[in-house]
């Protein structure tokens, strides 16, 4: 009998993978044999899983507590699966989803039923992951129509802004030599004018 591995994912360095550990350790899964990322699973280059495959031989166990740890990309967690059940010949099973057990129904039926429960969750768990982004590019939107400003404040105007800033609005400079005057580069003025014009409507 091979030996048996967990697989943990979290997003961000941030957020805690206990809950994960503690269902790994229900599973007698040894440390040693435990890898974890703190990644996005947006795709597959991660550092741990890359080292995981490395070790994986034909007849291990891999333990992974919910599809959407192993990845959040309908396609790569299509092909992920398949590559390691039947290229490397590993078994998988995923705690809270007890149909995707391939260590049992070896039979026609159950890696059919197997392969339909894991489309329906590889999809679920791509549309969740796009959702999450949706809902933060809304919530940045209202927040910049809120007049909250996202990074760094900006360095205070130079003395002399205004006025050469009226001075290119008429035409009489260009805009080099108003970010020369202003002791920036040009994209810099270009952008602190747009700032200046938005702050002025």
């Amino acid at each position: 009998m091979g030996k048996v591995y967990g697989y943990i994912r979290v997003s961000s360095a941030d957020q805690n993978e206990m809950r994960q550990y503690v269902a790994m350790n229900e599973q007698e899964i040894a440390r040693e044999r435990l890898y974890v990322d703190k990644v996005s699973g947006k795709d597959f280059r991660r550092p741990q899983y890359k080292a995981m495959l490395r070790r994986l031989r034909s007849g291990d166990q891999l333990c992974i507590t919910s599809i959407d740890r192993l990845g959040r990309n309908y396609d790569e967690i299509q092909n992920q699966w398949r590559i390691l059940t039947k290229e490397m010949g590993v078994d998988i099973w995923v705690l809270d989803m007890p149909l995707l057990d391939t260590r049992r129904d070896k039979d026609l039926l159950g890696t059919f039923i197997a392969d339909v429960v894991l489309q329906v969750l590889s999809f679920v768990a791509q549309n969740e992951r796009e959702n999450i982004r949706r809902r933060q590019a809304e919530g940045i939107a209202a927040a910049k129509i809120s007049g909250v400003r996202f990074g760094r404040e900006p360095k205070p105007l130079p003395s002399a802004f205004f006025k050469v800033y009226d001075l290119w609005k008429d035409g009489t400079i260009t805009a080099a030599e108003a970010a020369r005057r202003c002791g920036m580069p040009r994209s810099s003025f270009r952008y602190r004018v747009e700032l200046f014009e938005k702050d002025s409507a």
